[in-house]
């Protein structure tokens, strides 16, 4: 039977996995076992965000040292999902996700569980269209088969990594007779969480495939997926998916309950999430209590209607400060008060990823002490 650890890792800077490394070699983690990496480096977050680069070479180069395998071999296995930008009160940090065969001292009804897969690369001229809808979906059922979860509704997170075509790929297409959806890396990147969004619910069975065309892409936002949680970058070709669940067919300690959050500042989604997994925030997590927090995983995003509760927002008015920097900072602050750690991934972007304006929030805990 298999069992799942998470271990939260914070960083100096984007290229130290120093503390992943001293667990290696300390034999806390075996780097056969480490199936997947979730983090937040302190980029800009945008199409020339190298620090999310920066560290997945790092990562890859540590596992090819400990491991005797060949780094170009281990990035098309080890899933290495990265949101750049650490606004506000955010830490650096990243979740080392591991798989492990071997029952655990203690069984529970259900336990975290962990599924990973790749697709082929994704052409540019089909980056958020529906072939890259396509792409995603059947991606996302191959991770949750993967994963042993056997039914949807248990399929808790799903992070996928999606590229975006930059001026270069777009130009490579064009010279080949291909028409990319765009040639603005920006709107690509916009493009690509939104067929990541809708490939999560076609593959969650949230929407069926005569549900959309191309055309509802950045339009249609009664599309959503309250469980997706999307990221685009120039430093992946292909669709890399993590999806989290509970199972009974996994053992350890560890669980994941989420919650949309319905805007900026739904602090009682946050609350009820942590309230779905034994913890009572009133109004801070307790220090005994955070101690039992593995991971905090957020998505957010400015109200494109520029309200929040009926007021102003400027978020998507400010020349100076990019909206997704607005947003994550806000955001981070709202959860990070409630959990009282720092360590939280905010991701912003999330087109089609829960309702206008808001997101989701996914926790996960060990079950060991929970009221």
């Amino acid at each position: 039977m298999r069992t799942a650890r998470v271990f939260r890792l914070s960083m100096a800077h984007p290229g130290d996995l120093s503390e992943l490394d001293g667990l290696i070699v300390s034999g806390t983690i075996k780097a056969a076992d480490v199936a997947a990496i979730i983090g937040k480096t302190e980029g800009n977050g945008g199409v020339n965000d190298f620090t999310r680069g920066y560290f997945t070479q790092t990562l890859m180069a540590l596992l090819s040292k400990h491991l005797g395998r060949p780094a170009a071999e281990l990035v098309r296995e080890v899933p290495c999902v990265l949101s750049g930008g650490t606004e506000g009160v955010m830490s650096p940090h990243y979740s080392v996700f591991c798989v492990s065969e071997g029952e655990a001292a203690k069984r529970y009804p259900s336990a975290l569980a962990i599924g990973t897969a790749f697709s082929a690369p994704v052409p540019a001229e089909d980056v958020g269209r529906s072939a890259h809808v396509e792409s995603v979906a059947a991606t996302v059922r191959a991770a949750i088969l993967g994963a042993g979860i056997e039914r949807a509704e248990d399929v808790h997170f799903v992070q996928v990594k999606c590229p975006c075509v930059t001026v270069a790929r777009a130009a490579a297409a064009i010279a080949a007779g291909k028409t990319p959806l765009t040639s603005d890396p920006n709107k690509s990147m916009a493009f690509a969480r939104a067929a990541g969004a809708f490939g999560v619910a076609l593959g969650l069975s949230e929407i069926k495939p005569d549900d959309f065309t191309d055309a509802s892409l950045l339009a249609d936002f009664a599309i959503q997926s309250p469980r997706a949680s999307i990221s685009s970058g120039v430093e992946v070709e292909s669709n890399e998916v993590v999806v989290l669940g509970n199972s009974p067919n996994w053992a350890g300690d560890l669980r994941i309950a989420h919650r949309p959050m319905s805007d900026a500042l739904d602090i009682g989604g946050v609350v009820d999430v942590l309230a779905d997994l034994g913890f009572a925030a009133s109004p801070q997590v307790s220090a005994a209590d955070a101690t039992r927090i593995s991971s905090v995983l957020v998505k957010c995003e400015p109200d494109r209607r520029g309200r929040i509760r009926g007021h102003r927002h400027t978020m998507l008015d400010d020349t100076d400060i990019n909206a997704q920097r607005h947003i994550r900072g806000a955001v981070a602050g709202l959860v990070a008060g409630v959990i009282g750690d720092g360590r939280i991934f905010v991701s912003g972007g999330a087109e089609h990823q829960g309702p206008d304006g808001g997101g989701l929030i996914a926790v996960i805990a060990s079950q060991e002490g929970a009221g």
